[in-house]
């Protein structure tokens, strides 16, 4: 064909070709006919949303009616070298890689390959390669799968425990529901017996209200009558003395000497003077003031400790053997009144505070805020005495170390001695100008001691009838006092968180003990002397050594207030009186602490018996509890 384009005859022309311009052209203006546009195309605002929503709807139709064609992606088959060369650098064969490029470059350069011969990797390994990369993922998914099966098992097995938990909780709770659903009824049938109770103990009330009344104005009538009687005996035999009087005088005809007229002059004039230079060596302001007893600093109670080989089994062997309902509502009065059974009163029960034992013999002696006091006979509960006199509370009672009367505190500022032979109050001490908490007898029974809420202890002497010492030194109420046994030391503990050891002779403050860090509710010695116990209003316990003046243990059975505490007869073991309700007992040696329990409110004093076979408790619940 190119030798045939060589042989033919070709000849060359020139031509002109001429471009068409417009540049020359003349536009012209084409009017517009008005009747071109129709009369429904008219400017018009509905009619142009109109037309905008119709071009929406149509350019919306046509993007859904076009179907996205994608470019088909077709691979090359590979080359043989080239799949050896992957193979090689898959596998990590960099040294064979080399020799293999090497002799495939020098025989490619010499001409011996050729392209017909080299040829393409057969299509098998390459699916083979895409069908295990395949299986390496979908093992990798399994892995992952089984992963996720394995946690979905343990929520599964969790929420079915939840569900078995929340079942079995939602039958307790049915279960408590109707417990508490038969309590209500319960309670409700036995409260609607209550109206008719309370009605018939209100008649009751009532008709004892009048009986007292008539009582006490009988007793108001005969106590006119005998001082009338009395004032008249007294005037009789005055008029008696007189007539006697005159008549030895008409006999003898004689009178006082002038001599001795001066003599008694001089007496009154010199008593009179006060100067004491000029009394007697003998004399005595007040001739009937008792003497206090020589310290021999022997205590014969020594000899009743027993030993402390079973203490722990004590400690833990207290149990409640019998329970007494002791006082009810105050009953006005000064007077003792001898029973044979116990009171009844439809009152509600006021709390006992107060608790003694008599030295000698199985009686209890309890002080309650009902005004009264009472003596029972323990074990069996039997009242014996009460006393009424007290216009206010009584805080305490304490037993003379004869046994022959009681001396009781109260809230109205007195201290009263009650002497059992006379059946009556013999004499009312009234120097404290506020409440009076506590008392505690000498043990000789010639002087009785009392704390009051005005910041001060005193010491009465019972011969002369008057106040010896008064103890001040605290800056708060003193709460108790008392006397170390056979000694003239007393003891006090006070709100201003101290306790002090008296010298009760002079009046003097020997010692006082800090480290309470509230209110010190009460502080005892125990039997040997040797220690002290004391208890807060925070139920802080605290045990000191007398002679190093530091505490020995302290320990806590709060947070409810300790009211009052007691050593037992080994000196092993301190009881204390909770405002739980409880009683807890502390060993001393071990620090085991252990509760007991049976009032029913706050355990206000407890007392440990002289040879430590039972202890006696008395409360808020108007009660008296004997454990043994």
């Amino acid at each position: 064909m190119a030798v045939n384009m060589d042989s033919e005859k070709y000849y060359i022309e020139k031509e002109e070709v001429t471009v068409d311009s417009d540049d020359d052209f003349k536009y012209e203006e084409v009017p517009i006919d008005d009747d071109f546009i129709p009369p429904d195309l008219e400017e018009d605002l509905d009619l142009a949303v109109r037309t905008i929503h119709e071009a929406n709807e149509d350019a919306i139709a046509k993007a859904s009616g076009q179907v996205v064609v994608k470019s088909a992606v077709h691979q090359k088959p590979e080359v043989v070298d080239d799949f050896v060369r992957n193979f090689l650098i898959h596998m990590g064969m960099w040294r064979t890689l080399d020799s293999f490029q090497t002799e495939w470059y020098e025989l490619q350069e010499r001409g011996q390959l050729k392209y017909a011969d080299i040829g393409i990797v057969p299509d098998v390994y390459t699916r083979n390669q895409e069908l295990e990369n395949e299986i390496e993922f979908q093992q990798k998914e399994v892995i992952k799968y089984k992963d996720a099966a394995i946690k979905a098992k343990d929520l599964y097995v969790k929420l079915r425990k939840e569900r078995d938990f929340h079942r079995m909780h939602h039958k307790r709770v049915v279960q408590e529901k109707n417990k508490l659903i038969d309590d209500i009824k319960r309670l409700k049938h036995h409260y609607s017996q209550y109206p008719q109770n309370l009605e018939a103990l209100k008649v009751r009330y009532e008709a004892a209200m009048k009986e007292k009344m008539m009582a006490n104005l009988e007793k108001d009538r005969a106590l006119g009558q005998v001082i009338g009687l009395q004032s008249t005996i007294q005037n009789l035999e005055a008029f008696q003395g007189n007539v006697i009087a005159k008549t030895e005088i008409i006999k003898t005809m004689k009178g006082p000497t002038h001599k001795q007229l001066l003599m008694e002059r001089q007496k009154k004039s010199e008593f009179a003077s006060g100067d004491v230079n000029n009394q007697p060596s003998d004399f005595k302001r007040y001739p009937n003031d008792s003497d206090f007893p020589v310290d021999q600093g022997v205590n014969p109670m020594l000899n009743q400790i027993k030993g402390t080989l079973g203490q722990a089994a004590r400690a833990s062997g207290f149990r409640l053997s019998n329970s007494i309902t002791a006082h009810s509502h105050a009953i006005s009065g000064e007077t003792l009144s001898f029973q044979s059974h116990i009171l009844l009163s439809s009152n509600t029960g006021l709390p006992i505070t107060g608790v003694s034992l008599h030295p000698r013999k199985q009686i209890l002696a309890t002080a309650s805020d009902d005004h009264t006091w009472k003596i029972w006979a323990i074990p069996s509960g039997e009242i014996i005495m009460t006393g009424e006199g007290h216009s206010d509370w009584l805080s305490d009672c304490q037993f003379h170390p004869l046994g022959s009367s009681i001396a009781t505190t109260s809230g109205d500022s007195t201290v009263k001695i009650w002497d059992f032979s006379k059946a009556a109050c013999v004499h009312t001490f009234t120097d404290h100008t506020a409440a009076v908490w506590s008392c505690s007898w000498h043990t000789c029974g010639h002087f009785l001691a009392s704390s009051s809420m005005d910041n001060t202890a005193k010491v009465w002497d019972l011969n002369s009838l008057r106040c010896r010492y008064t103890l001040r030194g605290h800056v708060d109420s003193v709460n108790t006092v008392e006397f170390l046994p056979y000694s003239n030391t007393l003891l006090t503990s006070s709100a201003d968180k101290t306790l002090s050891l008296w010298d009760a002779r002079t009046g003097l403050c020997a010692q006082t003990y800090y480290g309470h860090l509230h209110s010190v509710n009460h502080a005892t010695f125990n039997v040997r002397g040797d220690t002290i116990g004391s208890c807060d209003a925070y139920g802080v316990v605290k045990l000191w050594d007398v002679r190093s003046v530091a505490p020995m243990a302290s320990f806590e059975v709060g947070p409810h207030s300790a009211n009052k505490l007691g050593f037992d007869i080994t000196c092993g073991m301190v009881a204390i009186a909770s405002n739980d309700s409880t009683i807890k007992l502390y060993e001393i040696l071990s620090g085991m602490i252990t509760s007991l329990a049976g009032h029913e409110d706050s355990v206000l004093c407890l007392l440990f018996d002289s040879s430590g076979d039972f202890m006696v408790s008395g409360g808020s619940d108007n009660t008296i509890r004997i454990w043994s």
